[in-house]
């Protein structure tokens, strides 16, 4: 390589502005003259000369910040694995604090590796579902849902705050419209706090969140088929799209909600408080249970869809 580039500066001006013959200068009758154009022509090839020995350093320049992004990158990533192999061993540790350091430790590698963030939500989900499981369906699995809400059990945060943080975690991660959904079912989130929370798109199927607090929480689309919601505070939240068919909403909270669109059949909504809330769009049918005072006039009114009905 050092060859070539010592013969290119060599030769190549020398070929394009080879040094004036005797017979070239023939013509030239002033001897100071033949002097100048010859010097002319030495100082045309040592131009040329210094142009292509600064491009071959602009060349060699740039080779070697090219080699230097690429020793950066492969640090980098270097450094991302070792951290994300470090946070998952974290999260599995058997102390509880080093588990939401773990938990806390990969919502920072999701920020500054987009392509970390799928593996990282399927990740912290697989850790939700892990530790507080709601085998709903299984032998020896819990009644669904239960006698009665359990009031005396601690709100998440004292309960499992691992999990909480884990929640918190997946609810603010970055989001795009090709994201995966979020699969949250058959999960014992009894007492979970997501106020304002952004978990639109998220598989709640069977999971247990009596008590939830939901206010505000973006929940469209999201997929609460059998759920346990009995006293869940859901002021406010957006439920556009969701399907809540035979979900369990007794003593819930829906004040100033949007469930335009969702999927009620089936649905326990006694004793569910529905002040302001958007019902325009959402489909029920014979199997629905609503709260004292929604009768089949009045939910015409609200524009709910009536599926055993027809148009």
């Amino acid at each position: 390589m050092l060859l070539i580039l010592v013969s290119t500066i060599a030769l190549v001006p020398r070929l394009l502005y080879p040094p004036l013959s005797a017979a070239d200068l023939r013509g030239v009758g002033s001897a100071q003259a033949r002097i100048e154009l010859q010097q002319a022509q030495a100082r045309l090839a040592n131009d040329a000369r210094s142009a292509i020995l600064q491009s071959c350093v602009g060349l060699l320049v740039v080779i070697g910040a090219a080699a230097t992004w690429r020793q950066v990158h492969v640090s980098r990533e270097s450094h991302i694995t070792e951290r994300f192999t470090r946070a998952v061993d974290q999260i599995g540790d058997g102390d509880i604090n080093v588990r939401i350091g773990g938990i806390y430790a990969l919502e920072r590698i999701a920020k500054n590796s987009p392509a970390d963030r799928d593996p990282i939500q399927y990740l912290l989900g697989a850790f939700v579902r892990g530790r507080l499981t709601w085998s709903v369906g299984a032998a020896d699995g819990p009644e669904h849902p239960t006698t009665s809400v359990n009031e005396q059990l601690p709100v998440m945060n004292v309960r499992a705050p691992d999990v909480q943080a884990a929640m918190w975690v997946l609810e603010r991660r970055p989001r795009t419209p090709d994201d995966p959904e979020l699969y949250l079912s058959r999960v014992d989130l009894r007492g979970i706090s997501l106020r304002d929370a952004r978990l639109s798109r998220t598989l709640f199927r069977h999971s247990n969140l009596a008590r939830a607090v939901l206010a505000g929480a973006q929940l469209d689309r999201s997929d609460f088929t059998n759920a346990d919601l009995r006293k869940a505070l859901l002021d406010g939240a957006s439920l556009k799209g969701a399907d809540l068919s035979r979900a369990h909403l007794q003593g819930a909270s829906l004040r100033r909600s949007d469930v335009r669109g969702a999927n009620l059949r089936g649905t326990d909504l006694s004793d569910t408080v529905l002040n302001e809330t958007l019902l325009a769009g959402a489909r029920a049918d014979a199997t629905t249970v609503w709260p004292p005072g929604i009768s089949a006039e009045v939910r015409r009114a609200l524009g709910i869809i009536d599926v055993d009905r027809g148009p």
